[in-house]
């Protein structure tokens, strides 16, 4: 199941056109979800029953448009609706565990606050179990590119797999990112070394996959939003710190969430569908860490 979260907003539109997609491709049921915090319900004591009332009538407005648009677009996903209960955030890292996908909007009715922390939006990427899709309001072309960043680590595997996955369903060109320190001392041949090992077992079982080892001289930061320019998805890592650690989150990866120019993925661990016809879960149980601190 992937799961979409709305609030009426222009970017939760995007959102649900996004998440439509993912759904088709990967042949997979689409849950909407609108949360509802009680507690802005009470103005003084006690609770105001009006307020409330008008809140889950509006909640309920803004499931039946997204439906609509879910049908409208991709009429061949099976699609249901859920009013949760309390803060977005928790309520849709509470749906993850069932969850192989949790798309959001970038910036929600909130505007700017989308992406500062304690937002839905960060909040998610450091903490959910499952990819967090932050979708990029912005009307782009589309480039047919999944840019994802490497290093030396093993545990960068989560994040490769779930960019080989999507470059896949989307017949997309996969570009592997590497960020080099400016001005220190390699051995170019060992790090491109590196970096084809890194992907040898994944070339193997994505052999449709066209992918290009772009190994740049950078702070991790500027190689991965200048990648994005001309990308579809960008796809990070998570460190699954919990909710102290999420809002402080990893540098690199709240960097690139704040100023990518195309939709993100925050990926901590990946566990594609059955049905999806590739990856299989030996690849979906370790955590991980991008390109950097």
């Amino acid at each position: 199941m992937i799961i979409v979260g709305v609030d009426g907003s222009a970017t939760s539109r995007a959102a649900v056109k996004w998440a439509a997609g993912d759904a088709f491709r990967m042949r997979l049921p689409l849950r909407i979800v609108h949360a509802v915090d009680p507690s802005t319900c009470q103005i003084g004591e006690p609770a105001n029953p009006d307020l409330a009332d008008a809140l889950l009538r509006r909640g309920q407005r803004i499931l039946r448009e997204a439906e609509a648009l879910v049908q409208e677009r991709s009429p061949a996903v099976e699609v249901t609706t859920q009013e949760a209960e309390g803060a977005a955030a928790p309520a849709l890292r509470e749906l993850a565990k069932d969850a192989i996908e949790i798309v959001v909007g970038r910036c929600g009715l909130g505007g700017f606050n989308g992406l500062l922390p304690g937002s839905v939006s960060v909040d998610l990427a450091g903490q959910a179990c499952c990819p967090v899709v932050v979708v990029s309001g912005e009307l782009r072309p589309v480039y047919e590119e999944v840019v994802v960043g490497v290093n030396s680590s093993l545990v960068c595997e989560p994040a490769l797999a779930y960019a080989f996955e999507q470059a896949r369903l989307r017949g997309a060109t996969l570009r592997v990112v590497h960020a080099l320190e400016p001005d220190a001392a390699y051995d170019m041949d060992e790090v491109h070394r590196m970096v084809h090992d890194r992907m040898e077992a994944l070339r193997k079982e994505y052999t449709q996959v066209t992918v290009i080892e772009d190994v740049r001289s950078a702070q991790p930061v500027d190689a991965l939003v200048d990648a994005s320019e001309w990308a579809d998805l960008l796809v990070v890592g998570s460190h699954g710190l919990g909710t102290v650690g999420s809002r402080l989150f990893n540098s690199v990866s709240r960097s690139v969430l704040f100023h990518a120019r195309c939709s993100v993925a925050a990926v901590h661990s990946w566990q594609p569908p059955r049905n999806s016809g590739s990856w299989t879960s030996r690849h979906g149980a370790c955590s991980f860490s991008l390109v950097g601190p």
